[in-house]
C-alpha cells in the first residue's frame, strides 16, 4: 500500500447508518433499529395495530356468518329440519344483485331489494315442493331431500349463468375510516351494524309480535301449537321466509367484501355458517350471532399464522366445543318426553 494512502475503515456492520444516538438500517439491512427501549415500543405498537385489524377483519366475517346462522337457528328451532340448501339461496341472492346492477345498472339498493324479494320467494318454494310433504318423515329423508335442493340450484345456476367466474361490484362504497391508526371498511363497519340491527329486530320479532309467538309455540310443541288455533304450517313458511331474506342480505355483504362469484361460491360460507350455528347454540338467535363472530374471528387468526390449516382450526375448534358443551355455548338441553 502507497504511503499517505489509507484504507477506509469498514464499520463493523455496514449495513447500519449512526442516526442521532441510535442507528437504523439501511435498505440494504433487514430492518430498522433503533435504541433497545424505542424499537421494543415500536414493534409492541406495529403488533398492536397488526392485531387489531385482524380482529375486526374477524368480526366483520363472522358478522355474516352470524347473519346467515340466524336463517339456520330460526328454521331448526321451529322446523326442526336442518336447511342445506340455504348457503346456494345465498347465492342465487349473490347472482341478483349482480345482474341487477350490473346488466340492468339498478341502485345497489334496489339490488338488494330484489334479491330479497327473489330469495324469500324462493324459499317459501323450496319449503313447499320439497319440506312440507316430509314434516312427519324421519330426519335422514329430509337431510337427504336439503342436499338434493342444493345440488338442484347449484346445477340450475350453471346452466343459467354458467360456470365463468363472475366479479361481483361492491354494493357498500369503497373507503376506510381512520381511528386511531386502525383502518375500519365501511364494508366491515356496515356488516357490523347490519348484524346487530338484524339480530335486535328478531329478538324482538320472536318475543312482541303474534307470528313471533307463534313460532314460538311451534318450536315448543307443534301439536300443542295447532291445538291451540296456530297455523303451523304457514308459521313455518314464514320462518323459510325470514331465513331466505337474510340469506340475501348476507349475499350482499358477504360478496362485497369477496368478489369471486361461481355457482358454489354458497356451498363453504353455509357450511361455516351452520357449524357457527351449532357453535353458538343451534335454536339460540344471541347464540347463532355469538357462533358466528367467534367462527369468524378464529378463521382469521389461523388464516394469518396459516392459509391452509384456517379451515381445519375452525373444524376442530368446533368439535372440542362440542366436546365439552354438546348444546352449544348459548344452548339448552332439551329432555325428550317419554
Amino acid at each position: 500500500m502507497k504511503a499517505g494512502c489509507r484504507r477506509a475503515r469498514q464499520p463493523a456492520f455496514p449495513h447500519v447508518i449512526p442516526l442521532y444516538g441510535g442507528h437504523i438500517r439501511s435498505p440494504a439491512g433487514p430492518l430498522m433499529f433503533l435504541p433497545y427501549s424505542v424499537s421494543a415500543k415500536i414493534q409492541r405498537e406495529v403488533n398492536g395495530l397488526s392485531f387489531l385489524n385482524n380482529l375486526i377483519t374477524g368480526i366483520s366475517l363472522g358478522s355474516v356468518y352470524a347473519i346467515i346462522a340466524l336463517g339456520y337457528t330460526m328454521v331448526y328451532g321451529i322446523a326442526k329440519m336442518l336447511n342445506f340448501a340455504h348457503g346456494d339461496v345465498i347465492m342465487v341472492g349473490a347472482y341478483m344483485i349482480f345482474f341487477a346492477t350490473g346488466s340492468f345498472g339498478l341502485n345497489p339498493i334496489v339490488g338488494i331489494l330484489l334479491a330479497v324479494v327473489v330469495c324469500t320467494v324462493l324459499g317459501v318454494v323450496i319449503e313447499g315442493l320439497a319440506y312440507k310433504p316430509l314434516r312427519q318423515a324421519s330426519s335422514l329423508a329430509v337431510l337427504i331431500t336439503a342436499i338434493g335442493v342444493s345440488y338442484f340450484l347449484q346445477n340450475a345456476a350453471l346452466l343459467l349463468w354458467g360456470a365463468d367466474p363472475k366479479v361481483f361490484t361492491s354494493v357498500i362504497p369503497e373507503g376506510s375510516l381512520p381511528i386511531e391508526g386502525v383502518n375500519i371498511t365501511y364494508v366491515s363497519l356496515v356488516t357490523v351494524l347490519a348484524c346487530i340491527v338484524i339480530m335486535l329486530a328478531l329478538t324482538w320479532f320472536t318475543s312482541k309480535t303474534k307470528m313471533g309467538k307463534a313460532m314460538r309455540a311451534c318450536s315448543e310443541d307443534k301439536a300443542a301449537a295447532q291445538l291451540m288455533g296456530i297455523n303451523v304450517n304457514r308459521t313455518i313458511s314464514m320462518t323459510f321466509a325470514i331465513g331466505s331474506a337474510l340469506a340475501a342480505i348476507a349475499s350482499a355483504l358477504l360478496f362485497s367484501s369477496y368478489k369471486n362469484l361461481i355457482p358454489t361460491s354458497g356451498s363453504l360460507p353455509g357450511i361455516k355458517a351452520f357449524t357457527a350455528a351449532v357453535f353458538g347454540g343451534i335454536g339460540s338467535i344471541p347464540g347463532a350471532m355469538l357462533g358466528g363472530i367467534l367462527l369468524g374471528i378464529i378463521e382469521t387468526f389461523a388464516r394469518v399464522i396459516n392459509t391452509n390449516i384456517s379451515d381445519a382450526v375452525v373444524f376442530a375448534v368446533l368439535i372440542i366445543v362440542l366436546l365439552v358443551k354438546p348444546a352449544g355455548l348459548l344452548g339448552k338441553t332439551i329432555r325428550e318426553k317419554v
